[in-house]
Order: structure tokens, then C-alpha cells, then sequence
């Protein structure tokens, strides 16, 4: 009797004891607005502000439409932009000034100190991060890390061979407006549906790890003694 329950002890010991809610997709304990960061970026992502989440994607659709049609490229159409706007301007003002009248209302164009730092120590701590994370790959000290990192990089490279860079932003922008809201409206589905799939995969690794990656080793130092 105390043989068994010091077995029973023993194993379940020697299985992984996380407090976090299994069911929950990548075990978040943050709603999705709190995952976003939250604020207008966040709201415009979750359709919290219908007119400007539309306003995005109906601008983001005319500007594909128009490089697709056109021919245009994105620097060809800013360039084209400005050149039309300072004529104007320009023009506006030689005329004002040859009638006395008052030159075009433009306001100051100057960046304040504060927003220079702000926007310089932000991006400073992100590319800190990023060089961290990649310090932390290349020398090995976190492997699951490296494949993550591999799988993303590699899904990346062969979906950007299937479109342009014109066309592959138009549809992230699209991904990023639709997925983070339907996932919100419809999170426990999700959350239940993808929990059984992990289970189904993690099924599916351990009879592949126990008849065919465990099998490596030996069938190799074997076939090495042969020779």
C-alpha cells in the first residue's frame, strides 16, 4: 500500500504543474484589448471605433486599388503628391504677396524636444529587445525560442514569394482588422477548438517520438558498428 502511494506520488510529480488555464489560447491570463496594448491602436483593431477601423480598411483598399491599376509605385505617387502640393503652395504665395493678400495659413512645422526623445527611446528599447532576443539565439540559450523565431521567419519568406510587397501589406493590414475581432466575439469557441487540437498534436508527437525520432540513435550507432 505505501509502495503505491509513493508511486503515485512519484508520478505525479513528474508531471508538469501549470497554474494557468489550460483552455485558454498560449495560457494568456490578459484579455485580447490588454494583449493589443491597448488605446486607439487597440480600438481600431477590435472595431472599437467603427469609423476609424472602416476608414482604414476602405483607405487601405482605394490606395491597393489605385497602385494595382495605376502603375504607380509608392514613391513615384508621394513624390507626385509633394511636387503638386508645393506648386500649389508656392504659386498661392507669389500670388498673394504680388496682390497684398495673406500667404497661405500653414502652420509651424517644428518637432518639440519632448516628442523627439520619446519617440527616440522608444524605438532605442525595442531594437535593445530585438538585439537581445537575437544575442539570446545565436549563442543557444533558448531553443524553442531559435525554432519559433525559424518557423516565423521561414512562413514569412514563403508567403512573400506568393505576393508583392504592395499586396502582402494590403492583406496584413486586412489579417489585422478582422482576426484580433473575430477572435474577440468569438473567444471561447476558439480557445476550446484550439486546445483540442494541441492535445491532438501532442498525441501525434509522442507516437512519433516513440517509433521513429527514439529510434535514431540506435539504429544509427548500430549501423556505425557494423561498418
Amino acid at each position: 500500500m505505501s509502495e503505491n502511494s509513493a508511486n503515485g506520488k512519484m508520478a505525479t510529480s513528474t508531471l508538469p504543474t501549470d497554474k494557468k488555464n489550460p483552455s485558454r489560447l498560449f495560457n494568456k491570463q490578459k484579455s485580447v484589448y490588454e494583449i493589443l496594448g491597448g488605446g486607439i491602436v487597440a480600438d481600431a483593431m477590435l472595431w472599437r471605433r467603427r469609423n476609424a477601423s472602416l476608414g482604414i480598411l476602405v483607405g487601405a483598399a482605394v490606395a491597393w486599388i489605385l497602385f494595382e491599376k495605376s502603375g504607380y509605385t509608392l514613391l513615384s505617387l508621394v513624390a507626385n503628391v509633394l511636387l503638386l502640393l508645393v506648386t500649389i503652395l508656392f504659386v498661392w504665395a507669389t500670388a498673394a504677396a504680388l496682390i497684398s493678400r495673406p500667404p497661405p495659413p500653414l502652420p509651424e512645422l517644428e518637432l518639440s524636444e519632448d516628442m523627439v526623445n520619446g519617440t527616440a527611446a522608444s524605438i532605442r528599447s525595442r531594437i535593445n529587445f530585438l538585439l537581445t532576443v537575437a544575442h539570446d539565439i545565436a549563442l543557444g540559450k533558448d531553443p524553442k525560442l531559435f525554432l519559433k523565431v525559424a518557423v516565423c521567419l521561414w512562413l514569412i519568406s514563403t508567403v512573400g514569394g506568393w505576393f508583392d510587397f504592395l499586396t502582402l501589406g494590403y492583406t496584413s493590414l486586412v489579417i489585422l482588422l478582422t482576426i484580433p475581432a473575430l477572435y474577440e466575439k468569438y473567444e471561447d469557441q476558439v480557445d476550446r477548438y484550439a486546445d483540442i487540437a494541441y492535445n491532438e498534436f501532442r498525441k501525434l508527437f509522442t507516437q512519433v517520438n516513440a517509433h521513429v525520432i527514439s529510434k535514431i540513435p540506435k539504429n544509427f550507432s548500430k549501423g556505425k558498428k557494423m561498418q
